[in-house]
């Protein structure tokens, strides 16, 4: 069984499981599937809105989809949640990339 479908069952059970969605998405992106990609970031933030990689991984989709505006917003949202969890990492990242942009 390939990756997406073996997430896509575990979603099945378990829709909010935040590491699947994570994973879900990722592959997605990395398959070069961006509109599935940011479907599954998407889902995963409303249910898990500091799930502060999601934010980093999904701008880096914008991004490379050419929707700059969108992956801003996206890394805004993103250093937010890295304040409010503590994750200096992620935020100086999001920054760095922020700026970048």
């Amino acid at each position: 069984m390939d990756r997406i479908a073996m997430l896509t069952e575990i979603l099945a059970a378990n829709p909010t499981d935040g590491f699947a969605r994570y994973g879900l998405a990722m592959e997605y992106s990395n398959a070069g599937q961006t509109d599935q990609a940011l479907r599954e970031f998407k889902a995963l933030l409303e249910h898990n809105p500091d799930y502060t990689p999601a934010y980093f991984m999904a701008a880096q989709t914008l991004e490379k989809a050419g929707h700059i505006d969108d992956a801003k917003k996206m890394l805004v949202d993103g250093i937010s949640s890295a304040r409010r969890t503590g994750n200096a990492h992620a935020q100086s990242e999001m920054t760095a990339m922020l700026e970048s942009l």
